[in-house]
């Protein structure tokens, strides 16, 4: 389910439920992807170890997102993300990278950055998205023409 059309139309406790289910959907295909990245492989173990679950929260996780079309797993290998949980993964990448940027042109610790853009990333629309990312960019040329003046 789209993360925006889950935001429409429904009532706020409704809406609040559907993002929770896809915050935690778009940190464990993140997490895959993240690992196959840097590891050329996502495991059980490893996934579990990245978002400090257990093994078996994981594995019911993952038949989960099996049934979603999202990842593949066969047995004793590696899970492998589908195109489309491909797509989520990047796609909350992308996201990501737009708040912390945002939070940090404003002048919020990279640290503190880091944590608060996880946690604002899965509650935003792509509209306020973009609206960060243009905030984003105007702040950055201003700083650049105020770089200059010195």
């Amino acid at each position: 389910m789209d993360m925006a059309s889950s935001k429409t139309h429904q009532p706020p406790t409704v809406r609040t439920r559907l993002q929770h289910a896809e915050e935690n959907t778009l940190d464990y295909v993140k997490v895959i992807a993240e690992l196959i990245e840097r590891r050329g492989e996502a495991r059980v173990i490893d996934i579990a170890d990245a978002l400090h679950v257990s093994k078996a929260t994981v594995s019911k996780k993952l038949l989960q997102l099996q049934r979603e079309g999202l990842v593949r797993s066969e047995p004793y290998r590696s899970i492998f993300l589908e195109p489309q949980g491909a797509s989520m993964a990047s796609a909350g990448k992308i996201r990501h990278a737009h708040v912390l940027d945002f939070l940090l042109a404003i002048g919020v610790p990279r640290e503190i950055a880091e944590d608060d853009a996880e946690g604002i990333e899965h509650h935003v629309s792509p509209q306020t998205v973009r609206a960060l990312r243009e905030v984003t960019r105007k702040l950055s040329e201003e700083s650049e023409k105020q770089s200059g003046k010195k």
